[in-house]
């Protein structure tokens, strides 16, 4: 398992690791530093190594690796970068200089075939200083010139807990994080600028650790997916495969009822039903021969409808996608909170829709939901249900899905560059997938992924898990053949029978 630690998480184990087992922080930074020395080897064979370092451990850890580098036989300089350091920098800073290495104030013009990122760690917060700014874009420029760049545990200018890089980054080819996976790495911006992630085991031990990792999150990989998702028995039938329906769709968005159907059919779903506004109907006879089409009403947006709701069967349920916002949409999310039994997703308008219609109730809607709920927002829709800024979701998404799922008994889905599924007690990260997914309909193919999974019997959690995997996935293996700036959320549908196929190669 690969688990993903907050700042503070890391600041703890490494706090339990020297004062509770007795490990010197000294030991640990010639860990971090051989580990640091093999992946520079790795990304570059030859050539002179250019090494910056700030004045806190992660300082100390680069000092070290460059004092190894010079002991193999390899050129090195080092830049020192900071007015103040720890004492144990301070002491790996010395050692290096009496190992005849190079220290400059100032990053120097030369070539170099590897620039090694240690000016911060993880602790990293904004701050407005030119000459920061300015020795960052000379490792990015370095970079441009040929230079491969490796980060010591998170690329300097990207916050550890948010992956938000405010100012300049280090635009790396890999980042090297110490003991575990740091947060700032996998989420937001830490996505483009980390590069390869590459985890090196130094001894650190994780304080809370139990059999099942709660308290820590932890990255989502194809072998667990497919442990959840095993080979259908020939002798079965559509029966044993459940029940999906999509209640979806107005005049306005047509094309979201279409790809949230077609996706629940392509991911398992026995049966699948298609709810969506009259006027639609002529659109889709045909066009979705795998599933049964039901209307909401007479008009083209929908209307809610108590008996039509009532007949959905126990199964699972998305609701939400391209339906417009209306005090008929809340209604119907209430009513199907209240009454349905199985598996509820709520997507896009569904949470608008209750945001705006049921703030002041929601909180007992979900606490005394019938069913098993899984709500998908992207971040500002999230924003809209917490009313909290956008801007404070975005910096703090983590603990806020957390703590949101934790409170309400829900599964939380929060896309993203990287998708965070929790539901309060377990919480998992999906970085598969490509920039070529931000589109419309994106989140209509996901929902109806989960719809499918969790028909054919996977609970909420390990269904929006899934499907997170498995939709990231199908578009890695799309734009693999027609790219990024031609994916579409259609091409996502056609290749998810490769994605599931991937699951047992």
């Amino acid at each position: 398992m690969r688990y993903v630690l907050t700042t503070e998480q890391m600041r703890e184990a490494d706090t339990f690791t020297v004062q509770g087992l007795g490990v010197p922080t000294l030991e640990l930074m010639e860990r971090a530093g051989a580990a640091l020395k093999k992946e520079a080897e790795r990304l570059a064979p030859t050539g002179r190594i250019l090494i910056v370092c700030g004045g806190g451990n992660n300082g100390g850890d680069g000092f070290v690796c460059g004092r190894l580098l010079l002991a193999s036989g390899r050129e090195v300089d080092a830049v020192f970068f900071a007015e103040k350091r720890t004492h144990e920098c301070a002491i790996t800073l010395s050692e290096f200089m009496l190992n005849n290495g190079k220290v400059f104030d100032e990053i120097p013009d030369g070539e170099y075939a590897l620039v090694v990122d240690c000016l911060f760690g993880t602790g990293y917060s904004y701050r407005d200083d030119e000459r920061t700014a300015a020795a960052i874009r000379k490792i990015n420029t370095l970079k441009k010139r040929g230079a491969k760049v490796l980060s010591a545990d998170i690329p300097s200018g990207v916050c550890g807990n948010s992956g938000i890089a405010k100012g300049e980054a280090v635009d790396a080819d890999c980042t090297l994080c110490f003991g575990e996976i740091k947060a700032g790495a996998v989420l937001a911006d830490g996505l483009d600028y980390a590069g390869e992630i590459v985890r090196a085991d130094i001894g650190i031990v994780l304080p809370s650790f139990d059999a099942e990792g709660h308290g820590y999150a932890r990255l989502v990989e194809g072998a667990e997916v497919a442990r959840h998702i095993p080979r259908r028995k020939r002798n079965s039938h559509k029966g044993n495969y459940g029940k999906a329906t999509i209640v979806a769709g107005s005049e306005k968005y047509t094309g979201a009822a279409y790809l949230s159907a077609v996706a629940a059919v392509r991911s398992g779903a026995g049966y699948t039903t298609l709810l969506l506004p009259a006027s639609l109907f002529p659109l889709f006879a045909l066009k979705i021969p795998e599933a049964l089409l039901k209307t909401t009403n007479g008009g083209g947006r929908y209307a809610y409808n108590e008996e039509i709701l009532a007949e959905i069967p126990k199964g699972a349920v998305a609701y939400g996608m391209g339906m417009d916002v209306s005090e008929d949409v809340a209604k119907g999310a209430e009513y199907l909170l209240s009454h349905h039994e199985g598996t509820l997703i709520l997507d896009a308008d569904a949470l608008n829709s209750l945001a705006a219609y049921r703030k002041d109730s929601l909180s007992e809607l979900l606490k005394n939901a019938s069913c098993e709920v899984v709500l998908t927002p992207h971040p500002r829709e999230f924003a809209r249900l917490i009313d909290r800024p956008c801007e404070e979701v975005v910096e703090n998404a983590l603990s806020l899905a957390q703590e949101y799922a934790k409170e309400w008994n829900v599964t939380v889905l929060l896309k993203g560059a990287a998708t965070i599924l929790t539901d309060g007690k377990r919480t998992l990260i999906s970085t598969s997938g490509t920039a070529g997914q931000a589109k419309g309909g994106s989140g209509d193919v996901l929902s109806g992924v989960i719809a499918g999974l969790c028909a054919s019997a996977l609970d909420g959690f390990d269904g929006a898990v899934c499907a997170a995997y498995l939709c990231g996935k199908a578009a890695e293996l799309a734009t693999a053949d027609i790219g990024e700036y031609s994916l579409t959320a259609s091409d996502v549908i056609e290749y998810l029978g490769k994605a599931f196929l991937s699951l047992h190669h």
